[in-house]
């Protein structure tokens, strides 16, 4: 067995150690930079990415590398390639946080980012019936979100394979809008990519 080396610490070695620590510690005349807050991402940019996101999925999944694929079957796998997506340029961008109880539940927002002020809520259109039916879960979503102290900008993104949504471009037109609810504006935006 190998002997492990030792280090002998005198009191003179130790006495120089600590002096160099407290030259290391700021004085009281030590300028201290504050870290800075993640740089602002806006809206605007987080749709044209989310726009673009078909067109990343397809390069992904068409690439010379034998690599995995995105199989993007139900709603946790859309968040998953949102979050890879927009997690490198929105540097505080939280994944799947609770939002505060509202009429005896709770709603978890897909990602948020508190110092952009804005909620990203994934949806997956599973199949026809849930395409009829999304308008009402996204206007529960809205009635939930207005009460969120850091929520400004509410955006959408739906995912729907089978274009199950019978008018797409309508749900998309009424969801963007700014709702103000007690002097509080919410501000909605609509992604739909088949």
């Amino acid at each position: 067995m190998a002997e492990q080396p030792v280090i002998v610490v005198t009191n003179d070695s130790l006495s120089l150690i600590l002096k160099g620590l407290d030259k290391a510690r700021p004085s009281a005349k030590t300028k201290i930079i504050a870290q800075h807050s993640p740089p602002q991402v806006t809206v605007e940019a987080v749709i044209v990415a989310l726009r673009s996101f078909t067109e990343i999925v397809r390069y992904l999944n068409t690439r010379r590398s034998r690599s995995a694929l995105l199989n993007l079957s139900d709603e946790a796998a859309v968040q998953d390639a949102l979050y890879l997506m927009l997690r490198p340029w929105v540097l505080d961008l939280v994944a799947e946080n609770p939002t505060d109880k509202v009429a005896n539940r709770y709603a978890i927002k897909d990602f948020l980012s508190p110092s952009n002020r804005f909620v990203i809520e994934a949806k997956f259109i599973r199949n026809a019936d849930h395409g009829k039916a999304i308008s009402k879960e996204l206007n529960d979503d809205i009635e939930t979100y207005r009460y969120h102290a850091s929520c400004d900008d509410l955006i959408f993104f739906i995912y729907d394979p089978e274009n199950n949504i019978p008018d797409a471009a309508s749900v998309e037109r009424h969801l963007r809008a700014s709702r103000t609810y007690d002097d509080k504006v919410l501000r909605c935006h609509a992604v739909i990519k088949p």
